[in-house]
């Protein structure tokens, strides 16, 4: 956990700053990601968005002078944003780095003629795969959605706006809030500083618990694609396997008509047919089938079916086609009182925790980073992540179901530290993003665990209601994965572990706790992993530990900071998990994969150091020493072939 602020000034209307947050709520139905189909058309969006932060008093001329209802530059200066990216490391100017309020982005695009002439048989879609933190979007002036959360896609139908003006630029406008409160997710507070000795008039400070620094902006793609107005809008698909048949049962929504037909192809990866159904719900029966496999379990990890779905229907005098192919993998998970299982075999969870988090672009999607960072995670021999301490991409997510990297999939509940963030609002809101999490990622083979929180204060009673509604939410929507929260609490007073499926816990040995003692570290840790399981009798997985070390400083004996001491740290912890592995502990996931930037603070020299990598992706001497456990751990509980076990093989 951590703590920081970010600057600005306010005038006398402070609610101004929260204006419509609170107001937003999922829409029902699906959230399929949008795929190029012989129905469907996408358009990307990125690139130069016109940006325009607004720095008046009370954080609201934008609404005040209405600027969505006209060309963003006919309202004052405005400079060029790359989409996506956050815009705080973009520029030159300090004030835009720790920028707290409403920032606008605008685009015009000219949409293509054959998708505004059949405008009784074409929805035009505009889709964000992010934004941070509340959005709301103007189409031509006219707005088309609000959104509250940072880190999951909201969309639009805008058919109506743009199809009854072909040839005129499309604008789109959105103004973005990132201001965070007791009530949103991840909390925060805004405080006001009023010695006017100290401080100038109305300067005030983003007050936040949690330990990276609160990027915003247009994260994801943004993009507009095309359905039939009988379309598609959900799939959802589960699946079960014995050693030679396998059942992906399937359900399908349909919107826009009562009277269509559905037909579904599953196919290999070679193309060849395997299994066909019809109907909205249903099971396919797949002989022989090949399993999705985690990365260094098997040969062939990451194996993929499409699942192919066609839809008829007859709407206004036409014969319409919606087609959809969906990725499926086939896999099951159970858990055992010692053992946590995929397809069967026992998986431990040999991994890192990450974040969204690079030089400039902060939180932007990046395919070169990303393509590197997954490079790094096989060369390391990791077969999981943690999404610490928010949903990431979904083109991150599609990765790790080709390449076999398994997923405990977290929501933003970071920080949930003051008493009024247990109170029903926040709870609701909580629900909520669980609902869009779980909407998003229900259909992935990698994710096997979802995690609704990171060290909340789950110490304080409330806790006990707030985590047993939310894990039971959970569960409800998705009754076939089990479910986590992240804890950093003592293992007596943790009122939210009695409801969790597998216990994660995060402890700092010799940094936090004793610092500069590693020889604590071997009682202490024995000592946490008894405790809790005496207490819980559940698995238990070490979801973070680690040491920031300053790349280049070197001591002997080992000094904090310095890459020495970062080794020797993951050596003693390594050695009790060694011991605790053969009985109940099933994982363990260092903190952190890279350096990653923090807010301001006397302990934080340009963020948080504890990457095994740097911010750059060069790796430190901690990062040979988990590469060579790791491929250790993989070589004994493996069945691979010899080049594999070899640990050469790496991309």
């Amino acid at each position: 956990s951590g703590g920081g602020v970010g600057r600005g000034m306010a005038g006398g209307c402070r609610l101004l700053l929260l204006l419509a947050l609170g107001r937003a709520a999922a829409p029902p139905g699906g959230m399929l990601y949008p795929r190029e189909t012989p129905s469907r058309e996408r358009k990307e969006l990125g690139g130069l968005w016109s940006f325009r932060a607004d720095f008046s008093p009370g954080r609201d001329a934008g609404f005040v002078q209405r600027w969505y209802r006209q060309p963003l530059r006919q309202t004052g200066p405005v400079i060029d944003m790359p989409v996506p990216a956050s815009f705080n490391d973009i520029t030159q100017d300090p004030s835009l780095e720790n920028y707290i309020g409403w920032v606008w982005y605008e685009k015009e695009v000219l949409l293509p003629l054959r998708w505004l002439q059949d405008d009784l048989n074409t929805r035009v879609v505009l889709r964000f795969g992010s934004a941070h933190y509340y959005s709301i979007v103007w189409v031509n002036g006219v707005q088309v959605v609000e959104h509250e959360g940072g880190h999951l896609p909201f969309e639009a139908d805008i058919s109506s706006i743009v199809q009854g003006s072909p040839g005129i630029p499309c604008r789109i406008t959105v103004a973005l809030n990132n201001t965070l409160t007791p009530y949103t997710l991840p909390p925060g507070s805004i405080q006001y500083m009023n010695d006017k000795t100290r401080y100038p008039k109305n300067y005030f400070v983003q007050n936040i618990r949690f330990d990276f620094f609160n990027y915003a902006g247009i994260h994801r793609p943004v993009v507009l694609y095309t359905t039939p107005s009988v379309y598609i809008d959900d799939i959802t698909v589960t699946t079960t396997s014995s050693e030679s048949i396998a059942m992906v049962q399937y359900q399908v929504s349909v919107v826009g008509s009562t009277l269509y037909s559905l037909s579904l192809s599953l196919r290999d990866q070679e193309g060849k047919v395997v299994a066909t159904g019809d109907g909205p719900a249903g099971e396919l029966k797949v002989l022989n089938p090949n399993l999705w496999w985690p990365y260094l379990m098997h040969e062939n990890p990451g194996y993929r079916y499409s699942l192919e779905v066609k839809m008829q229907a007859q709407a206004n005098g036409a014969l319409l086609e919606d087609v959809y192919t969906l990725p499926v993998g086939i896999r099951t998970i159970h858990i055992t009182s010692t053992q946590f299982l995929v397809n069967g075999r026992p998986f431990y969870f040999h991994g890192v925790n990450k974040h969204e988090d690079a030089d400039i672009r902060g939180k932007g999607l990046d395919w070169p980073l990303v393509v590197k960072d997954f490079n790094l995670l096989r060369w390391l021999g990791a077969n999981s992540f943690r999404t610490s301490h928010y949903p990431y991409a979904e083109e991150i997510m599609d990765l790790c179901d080709a390449y076999g990297i398994v997923v405990i999939d977290e929501c933003p509940g970071v920080g949930i530290k003051m008493p009024e963030s247990f109170g029903n609002k926040s709870l609701q809101h909580h629900l909520l993003v669980m609902e869009e999490l779980i909407r998003r990622d229900k259909n992935r083979p990698s994710v096997v665990m979802w995690s609704v929180a990171n060290e909340p204060a789950s110490e304080l009673p409330p806790a006990a209601y707030y985590f047993k509604t939310v894990i039971a939410h959970t569960k409800a929507l998705d009754p076939s994965r089990p479910v986590t929260f992240v804890t950093d609490a003592n293992y007596a007073l943790d009122h939210g572990a009695p409801y969790v499926d597998v216990i994660c816990v995060n402890s700092y040995f010799s940094w936090y706790h004793d610092p500069g003692h590693l020889e604590v570290i071997t009682l202490q840790l024995t000592t946490q992993f008894e405790n809790w399981y005496k207490t819980y009798k559940k698995l238990i997985i070490q979801s973070e530990y680690g040491a920031d070390s300053v790349p280049g400083l070197h001591s002997d004996p080992p000094l904090m900071f310095s890459e020495e001491y970062q080794k020797a740290m993951l050596e003693k912890y390594h050695s009790v998990f060694d011991k605790k592995r053969k009985e109940y502990v099933i994982g363990e996931l260092i903190w952190n994969f890279a350096d990653f930037m923090t807010n301001q603070g006397t302990t934080r020299v340009l963020g948080n150091k504890k990457g095994i990598f740097t911010r750059q992706r060069q790796p430190k001497s901690a990062a040979f020493v988990l590469r060579e456990r790791y491929w250790k751990i993989a070589n004994e509980s493996s069945c691979l072939p010899p080049i594999i076990k070899s640990h050469t093989l790496f991309l």
